[in-house]
């Protein structure tokens, strides 16, 4: 019987089963030769290979294994198969053994019920649990500061500082012999002898004996039983499902690249598995993945067919923007969708690339060193780095990529986002990260537009959806709430269109940008369906071009297609025709159409197509306010006001004032009732402390209420109201200002 396999490196695997013997194993030629055989009654019953990423640093294979056996020790084994050090750690069997992620500590569990935490060299630190049942299982959390191990039916997760919460749950109708605790997507997987395995809160029936994550991107799981090897999703739900004589499969390792695995058989055989026939779409084609180092690509317009050829086994691979890019164990691979012949080729610094992100421009590679940054060309454009960065646990939620931006979800502080110029790899803005008040747990980059616009989607714990700038100087950035109970996000590939899950609606932002030019036009830029018809917390796979890709829970996909209007409408406004938008707006006669042109005139400053835009949707107390605008002398009031139309109190009156037109920022709060800061303004600039006072009497007269506020009455005492001056001062300070405008060479907009 094997117990036990455990992956050293991509191509080299140890294995030990009930002869004692410890075989090393090359999984290409698939030869076994013999590593070290256990003393007599050693029986092995859990193997994990020390972790290859110390202090940053990444090791070209493990060091050294830990092999926990029933004989109640646990023994650290180097590479070469000298037994370096044998602890007695347990009374009766050692059942498993897990280093953590940085390879500083041990845990290991037993039939006495102790969980134990041990230094590197073996020297036990502290026992962290006692129980009168065996612990079958032990995982390590993401960030090493928590355990997770079974308990009969229940599950609990021990955090290693004292006196921290305890969670414990029942998970299981019968007793949980498997767990595993992803560092990617933190998700919890469990297994147990009421013949279920679960996904966090997720249950789906099927046979059990063991379950596995890989670690580089927790996309996938494996679950192995009796004469049954299962690959499923990260949701559950099962991509394939094989049926090898076996006997029942006892463990079950991945690869560190996340292509293979291997698994403990009781029939004494170790079984290896591949993941095949993986598939990437985008517009009219389709790749497969036929074999470890061969892809078809289907072209389903003319229905031609091509056969990519690598000389090494394909690892990751993305499509998207007219390329497909392809990382190997050794090389990376750029081919244009136009000619799949002549690709370009690099070698890669480290084989082991986990992720792979498209923009238009450039692609990302994450691998266990760093964030590379590549040009179509294959030049390296520039390498991120950020305190305490762990790429291992980085995935396509926590980092986005745009045509000047990359963004990273922080895993040490899930509350901030690090921002980085795409071409330099530095810090944007001031250089300080974006801070949200609660985790963050998915963010995106919108792909089109201006670096001084690009805007950044983000969903935090309590599933409300955010967004903001991502251009950060000195002051706060306005981060406003778009949506709440959102499930998944997506932004459009050619244009900034937003689309998300919102509760039980499938829900498009044509245009988000309306949340800073005016919020209460919001509701009327969106479209919305039911999004009941498919199935609980559906995912968004992909937004390109009018055609969103959902992934449903039991996991089929999904075709949805929206208007193709505002992204033509998206187009003309990128290249400031308006004229062509407003055609288009009229030839459709589409109400969420003219609130789009009416928001997006407003934020690039075009009052006259704002003013058509707003009469289409009967919006009349904001075309009056435009028209007003229209008139005033000046084009700073002009710009000013715009800022009030769109809620920019701040920055109205601090442009007003730059200008040199303190009256009219001494108006704008008299206006919007900031009693207090238009006096500070009066009585700063020594101007108009009168007309303030004479506004304030005539407003608390309208309410018949007296003054309370002893500024005011100070400033008031010995003053009296004369309206004939006030007005006459307001003219000329009307006049002077139409005279500056005259003189002045600025043209109106």
């Amino acid at each position: 019987l094997v117990s036990c396999v455990g992956w050293s490196t991509a191509d080299e695997l140890h294995s030990c089963s009930d002869d004692r013997q410890v075989l090393r194993w090359n999984p290409v030629t698939s030869e076994a030769t013999c590593l070290l055989s256990l003393p007599h009654q050693v029986y092995p019953l859990d193997l994990h290979c020390f972790p290859r990423g110390i202090a940053g640093k990444k090791q070209s294979q493990a060091e050294s294994f830990v092999l926990t056996s029933s004989d109640g020790k646990f023994h650290l084994i180097s590479k070469l198969g000298r037994v370096e050090k044998s602890v007695e750690a347990h009374c009766g069997a050692v059942l498993a053994g897990r280093w953590n992620y940085e390879g500083t500590a041990l845990v290991t569990v037993g039939e006495d019920g102790q969980v134990k935490i041990w230094s590197k060299s073996g020297m036990l630190r502290s026992t962290l649990a006692q129980q009168g049942t065996p612990v079958y299982s032990v995982s390590w959390a993401p960030d090493s500061d928590k355990i997770l191990y079974t308990s009969g039916k229940q599950l609990i997760i021990k955090p290693l500082q004292p006196n921290a919460k305890v969670l414990q749950w029942k998970a299981h109708d019968g007793l949980i012999l498997k767990t595993d605790w992803n560092s990617v997507n933190d998700l919890i997987l469990s297994a147990g002898e009421d013949c279920r395995y679960k996904v966090s809160s997720a249950s789906i029936l099927t046979t059990r004996t063991f379950i596995r994550t890989p670690e580089m991107d927790g996309e996938l799981f494996a679950v192995g039983s009796f004469n049954t090897l299962r690959l499923c999703d990260k949701t559950g739900w099962s991509y394939a499902l094989e049926k090898p004589n076996t006997g029942s499969i006892f463990g079950i390792s991945w690869s560190m690249d996340g292509t293979q695995l291997a698994g403990a058989c009781g029939n004494g055989q170790v079984i290896f598995a591949h993941v095949l026939e993986q598939h990437w779409e985008w517009k009219n084609l389709e790749i497969t993945l036929i074999k470890r180092r061969t892809m078809k690509v289907h072209n389903v317009l003319n229905d031609a067919v091509d056969l990519l050829e690598f000389r090494d086994r394909v690892i990751k691979a993305s499509l998207s923007h007219g390329y497909l890019v392809v990382s190997t164990s050794l090389q990376c691979y750029v081919f244009s969708t136009k000619n799949w012949n002549t690709p370009l080729i690099f070698d890669l610094k480290e084989g082991t690339v986990s992720l792979i992100l498209q923009a238009e421009r450039h692609f990302l590679l994450v691998d266990g060193g760093g964030l590379y940054l590549y040009s179509y060309e294959g030049r390296l454009i520039s390498s991120p780095k950020y305190p305490g960065m762990r790429t291992d646990i980085l995935n396509a939620k926590t980092v986005s990529l745009s045509n000047d931006t990359l963004a990273v979800k922080d895993k040490a502080d899930e509350k901030v986002i690090y921002i980085f110029e795409a071409l330099s790899g530095k810090p944007l803005g001031d250089g300080k990260p974006l801070t949200h008040k609660t985790e963050i747990v998915e963010i995106a980059l919108d792909q089109k537009g201006l670096t001084s616009e690009r805007k950044i989607a983000f969903i935090d714990k309590n599933r409300d959806l955010f967004i903001t700038s991502v251009k950060r100087f000195g002051k706060e950035q306005k981060i406003v709430k778009i949506g709440t109970m959102v499930q998944s996000l997506a932004w459009n590939d050619t244009s900034n269109i937003l689309c998300g899950i919102q509760d039980s609606r499938f829900t498009v932002w044509y245009y988000p940008n309306t949340v800073y030019v005016d919020k209460d036009l919001l509701p009327k830029t969106l479209y919305e369906k039911d999004a009941s018809e498919f199935s609980p917390k559906p995912q968004i796979v992909s937004f390109v071009g009018n055609q969103i890709t959902l992934r449903r829970a039991e996991g089929s996909l999904v075709h949805l297609h929206i208007s193709p209007y505002p992204a033509i409408l998206h187009q003309h406004v990128s290249t400031s025709s308006w004229q062509d938008g407003l055609r288009l707006c009229r030839f459709v006669k589409d109400q969420t159409l003219w609130a789009c042109l009416a928001a997006m005139a407003v934020a690039n400053k075009d009052m006259a197509t704002a003013e058509i835009a707003y009469a289409a949707i009967g919006e009349i107390d904001k075309v009056q306010y435009i028209n007003s605008i229209k008139d005033l002398p000046s084009r700073e009031s002009r710009l000013a006001h715009m800022l009030l139309f769109s809620g920019n109190t701040q920055e109205a009156e601090t442009l007003l004032l730059q200008s040199g037109l303190v009256y009219q920022a001494i108006q704008v709060n008299i206006n919007l009732y900031n009693w207090e800061r238009a006096l500070d303004l009066a009585v700063k600039h020594r101007t108009h402390v009168d007309t303030v006072l004479a506004y304030r009497q005539k407003f608390l007269e309208d309410f018949g209420k007296k003054e309370t506020n002893q500024r005011f009455l100070q400033y008031a005492e010995g003053l009296e109201v004369d309206w004939n001056k006030i007005k006459a001062k307001i003219e000329m300070e009307i006049a002077k200002e139409r005279e500056r405008a005259a003189a002045s060479p600025a043209v109106r907009s």
